[in-house]
């Protein structure tokens, strides 16, 4: 009998998953499963019929050292690929640990309905092929919550969000934060200094939650501690993917008068870059390097991408992942990381930052020093977290 609910549809031979070397990519649309490959590109295969993992349901995969299974792997992205930050930081980390450890993983688009997230997540851990499943963001807690205590043999990885222990059975599950607001800070005063005279910079979130808010307070004070006159407008697109509609309020806040941006927005943040290039202005970037990833598609636009806030998603699951290898992962506890332990960055690969005097790259490596030896705290909507 076919596993319940988690089937992969790809050309009769060609699972991807059938070379336990290969990771798989999956599509959620209207309760059906569309497979992939996964492997640098992402490489879409055509879909035309329906397979499951074997009669059982389940499969054994290759063996670790101490002759145990090595754990089957699956991301659970709410949303899709190809957003150019977030999301597919997530799934680099799950290629690297594959390519790394030689895994069986598979990540999973739930698409940008939540109504369809919770069947779908529910299928995709009852079926009983994975080992370790790993999703993320808010939007996720209560799924992983409750299936946690459903599957107390499945284990959780659960990264930019942490369950509550003390409303939940999650022995199961490890939670990893970032402190975001530290790599904002810096993006606020370097925001702050590339303005110059027009001493007006933007920040332009994707929803009013607080992870961006964390963002955008960390930004803010940055920003205002580089100059205390410094003007800084603050929006939200609304929408984590609807770019059109980026691009517009970027626009906006350029006619203000700001003359740089900092965008945290997901998939809508490609459309304040294309405003930034098309009004000749510097943005920042979020959660992957982007001026690298615009690099190779867009280099127009990349000249004007000064530096991106990175969170290290991709690095986090990798470590992870690594560490449940070798039993070590502290399943039932969250870890929270930021400048001080490398999960949260500056990117310094552009021409801005390349270009950038010696006196400013010594005042940001200054600033960087100081947070993480808190001699300046940066303000967080998360209040004071634990490191």
């Amino acid at each position: 009998m076919a596993a319940r609910g988690v089937v992969a549809m790809t050309a009769p031979g060609s699972d991807p998953l059938a070379d336990e070397s290969a990771p798989g990519r999956t599509f959620v649309a209207r309760g059906r499963w569309r497979a992939v490959a996964v492997d640098g590109a992402l490489t879409i295969a055509i879909v035309v019929g329906l397979l499951a993992f074997g009669s059982s349901g389940r499969r054994d995969g290759p063996s670790t050292t101490d002759g145990s299974r090595t754990p089957r792997i699956a991301l659970f992205i709410a949303g899709t690929l190809g957003d150019k930050s977030f999301n597919d930081s997530a799934a680099r980390g799950i290629v690297a640990a594959r390519k790394r450890w030689n895994l069986r993983a598979r990540v999973v688009e739930g698409g940008y309905d939540p109504t369809r997230w919770e069947a779908s997540f529910t299928d995709l851990v009852d079926s009983g092929d994975f080992d370790v499943v790993v999703a993320g963001t808010f939007t996720m807690v209560p799924m992983v919550q409750k299936l946690s205590g459903r599957y107390p043999s499945m284990r959780f990885i659960l990264y930019d969000a942490a369950v509550d222990h003390a409303t939940c059975r999650c022995s199961n599950v490890y939670s990893v934060l970032f402190r975001q607001s530290e790599g904002a800070y810096l993006a606020g005063w370097l925001a702050t200094r590339l303005a110059g005279d027009s001493r007006h910079v933007g920040v332009i979130g994707a929803m009013q939650i607080p992870v961006i808010d964390d963002f955008i307070v960390g930004f803010t004070a940055g920003a205002k501690a580089a100059d205390g006159k410094v003007d800084v407008t603050r929006q939200y697109v609304n929408s984590f993917k609807d770019p059109a509609a980026a691009k517009e309020i970027a626009k906006a806040v350029f006619a203000e008068g700001a003359t740089v941006l900092f965008q945290a927005a997901g998939a809508s943040g490609q459309g304040i870059i294309e405003a930034a290039a098309e009004a000749h202005r510097y943005v920042i970037g979020v959660d992957s390097d982007q001026y690298a990833v615009y690099a190779l598609s867009d280099p127009l636009a990349a000249r004007y991408i000064a530096t991106s806030v990175i969170k290290d998603v991709d690095v986090a699951l990798e470590r992870a992942i690594g560490a449940d290898l070798g039993h070590r992962l502290a399943y039932g506890s969250a870890d929270s990381i930021g400048l001080a332990e490398g999960g949260i960055s500056l990117a310094r690969s552009s021409d801005a930052m390349r270009h950038a005097s010696p006196a400013l790259l010594a005042e940001l490596d200054t600033i960087q020093r100081r947070i993480v030896a808190r001699d300046i705290v940066v303000p967080s909507v998360f209040g004071a977290v634990a490191r």
